[in-house]
């Protein structure tokens, strides 16, 4: 059954979307595997970042969750349960089940640290004298997507927040006497304009993936995307239609993908020389090194591949590691040139 809202908005088709390949590559893979740790999306102003991200929860499958519960609660996952449901099951309770869309949350710029995490209702405990908590938006964002625009300009101790759950997948409330514990896996999508502000280091890094996007120059292809843009905005049906077929293509190489993924598998010697690339390159902890490995299986279970190349590790590696080098106020050359000049040189 479709809602109002879904009625009256359709959503533009990722498949439509020109150029931008690098934040497409990014998504896609984060979808395939989460535990890459979510994309931070740097570019212009009006370069559809925003549109795109909408566009790929649409590609994803529906997922099964405990009916009307407010965490999203997977049937069977004990990670991904909240403890009301433990306990219910462990009680041997039937609980009824069904399907929804994958959630696409939106962070506002102005959300309050209650908005996010969730809080005590004040409504029920001045009527009711109950304490109940009251999730926030980490809650409605369990195994689906939370995007956060303008990341640069959110306070940092909630995008610690962000961060902090969306690596561990859990989310503590301690409120009023009242300490509640809920899943929060979620894909942390991050989009911002560098003229804004960068992003502390430490939290850059703890983003999985950083996708670079510029303003496309190609007079031809500005005038493909207004064309596009202005089909969808007049006739959103048709368009959904025109494209119904590159959809369904894309979806069911994601599921293949995402069915896949455990079988994939790295050969030793490119495990050493990725961590080769990244302790020439002077990177900091081991994520960069995890993140790689991760993104270059996704990439080859994407391509159906049980077996990982060195033009899967090429073709994922900038966008795992140009974020996590030191800046150098002097260095002219760009952090991506960086890697791929080193990744020449180790893989050959």
């Amino acid at each position: 059954m479709t809602t109002i809202k879904e009625h009256m908005r359709p959503v533009f088709p990722f498949t439509a979307i020109v150029g931008q390949e690098e934040m497409k590559l990014a998504l896609i893979l984060n979808m395939i595997d989460p535990k890459i740790g979510g994309v931070m999306i740097m570019g212009d102003r009006g370069t559809g970042k925003s549109t795109t991200i909408r566009a790929i929860a649409d590609l994803l499958p529906q997922i099964q969750i405990i009916q009307d519960d407010l965490f999203n609660s997977h049937p069977t996952d004990t990670d991904l349960m909240s403890d009301s449901v433990q306990n219910s099951i462990r009680n041997g309770e039937k609980l009824p089940v069904s399907f929804i869309n994958v959630p696409m949350i939106d962070l506002p710029l102005g959300a309050t640290e209650d908005r996010v995490c969730g809080t005590i209702d004040i409504e029920k405990a001045l009527n009711e004298g109950v304490k109940t908590f009251e999730p926030g938006l980490l809650a409605k964002a369990n195994r689906g997507i939370l995007y956060v625009d303008e990341v640069n300009l959110l306070d940092d101790h909630l995008v610690d927040i962000l961060l902090d759950s969306a690596a561990s997948g859990w989310n503590t409330v301690e409120r009023e006497g009242i300490s509640v514990r809920h899943p929060a896996r979620f894909v942390l999508v991050g989009s911002g304009n560098p003229e804004e502000g960068e992003l502390r280091p430490q939290l850059l890094d703890r983003f999985g993936m950083h996708a670079e996007i510029r303003t496309v120059k190609d007079p031809a292809m500005r005038v493909q995307i207004v064309e596009q843009r202005s089909q969808f905005d007049e006739d959103p049906h048709s368009c959904l239609q025109e494209y119904n077929d590159k959809q369904k293509i894309l979806k069911s190489k994601i599921s293949k993908g995402r069915e896949l993924l455990d079988e994939v598998n790295i050969d030793f010697s490119l495990r050493m020389k990725i961590s080769q690339v990244c302790g020439q390159l002077d990177v900091d902890g081991l994520r960069g090194d995890i993140v790689t490995n991760r993104a270059a299986k996704a990439f080859a279970a994407y391509n159906d591949r049980m077996h990982v190349t060195v033009e899967d590790i090429k073709s994922v590696i900038i966008l795992c590691l140009r974020h996590r080098l030191r800046k150098d106020p002097l260095e002219t050359i760009d952090s991506g040139e960086r890697v791929k000049q080193i990744v020449s040189e180790v893989f050959g």
